[in-house]
């Protein structure tokens, strides 16, 4: 067994299988910039490694899966932090997550909201401890997502499903998400990463250029939400900065109801 670790991410692998772990548990496994450089470079690792047949992605802890962007990094700095190239890439985090030519698992042990549940919506499996907990929040934060975020999960639990998550911003059980078909798998917590990895076991028996080619043609369909997403990311930038997503950062910091009618961007 091969291990290494970053600051934020812990890297392992198991056999066929490479356990891509977000670990920021005082966070609630919230993603920063670093993070998300992290992970790009974790999971090129996996990629490059041709032992590895699958790779699981999971947070630390039993509380969170991945909340989604560090809203208190955003409200005290205006940014999710510094990173070595100054870029915050969770857009190119969403691409490599599809491009990778390996299934990619999500084992969500916890709660998977905001991005964080964007996270999962994008692999190509997801399993989930009974007690894990899935849901948006942008509109409460003053963030969104219009590519991938939005875009395909419609394709994955439908138009009216996929707006309701969006607009109602409520959370979801591991038993309503598998009936939606937002998960495949429910399981007790403590068979979750046994079961992931059995998946991975199960996979790595099979031709990984068939696989290979199976991923690129289920994602055919779809990667003109990659457009999407630079569009969606490229106007985030542009609306982070204004009063209305300023007040909903500042909100979710100070634990407080936000007050978006006086700081409203015009329309």
């Amino acid at each position: 067994m091969e291990k290494s670790t970053y600051e934020d991410v812990l890297y392992e692998v198991d056999g066929p299988a490479a356990v891509i772990t977000i670990n920021r548990q005082d966070r609630l496994n919230a993603f920063r910039g670093q993070t998300v450089e992290e992970l790009i470079h974790a999971f090129k690792r996996g990629w490059a490694d041709q032992s590895v047949r699958g790779l699981i992605l999971t947070g630390a802890g039993t509380r969170a899966f991945c909340v989604g962007g560090d809203v208190k990094q955003r409200a005290e700095t205006g940014n999710y932090g510094p990173t070595s190239n100054g870029l915050f890439e969770v857009t190119y985090l969403h691409r490599l997550i599809r491009d990778v030519p390996k299934p990619v698992i999500a084992a969500v042990n916890g709660l998977a909201i905001g991005g964080g549940h964007v996270l999962h919506v994008l692999c190509d499996l997801s399993i989930a401890a009974d007690h894990a907990k899935f849901g948006q929040a942008g509109p409460r934060v003053g963030s969104f997502d219009g590519g991938f975020g939005s875009a395909y999960l419609a394709r994955v639990v439908g138009e009216k499903r996929a707006r309701e998550i969006w607009f109602l911003l409520e959370q979801y059980s591991a038993e309503q998400a598998e009936r939606w078909g937002l998960v495949n798998k429910v399981v007790p917590a403590t068979e979750l990463m046994p079961a992931a990895k059995a998946w991975v076991n199960q996979l790595a028996q099979y031709s990984p250029t068939a696989i290979r080619f199976l991923k690129h043609s289920f994602n055919a369909d779809t990667d003109h939400q990659g457009g999407l997403s630079q569009l969606s990311q490229a106007g985030l930038d542009v609306f982070a900065v204004t009063d209305e997503a300023r007040e909903g950062a500042a909100a979710f910091a100070e634990k407080r109801k936000p007050d978006f009618t006086t700081h409203q961007v015009k329309h």
